[in-house]
């Protein structure tokens, strides 16, 4: 059985390609994601009612 070497280097081609898009993506979502958590969280009320101690 021979081996089709413009075939076999499509396909490893495209393979290589499709990992870069997918590392590319979970980068940007992942800055997504932080930043949606950052704005989400729940800051601390002022108590100005309170005097100090």
């Amino acid at each position: 059985m021979e081996i089709n070497y413009p075939i076999a280097g499509l396909i490893l081609l495209i393979a290589i390609i499709v990992i870069i898009l997918m590392i590319k993506r979970n980068r940007k979502d992942q800055k997504n994601f932080e930043k949606a958590v950052n704005e989400s969280e729940i800051k601390p009320e002022e108590h100005k009612d309170i005097d100090p101690i």
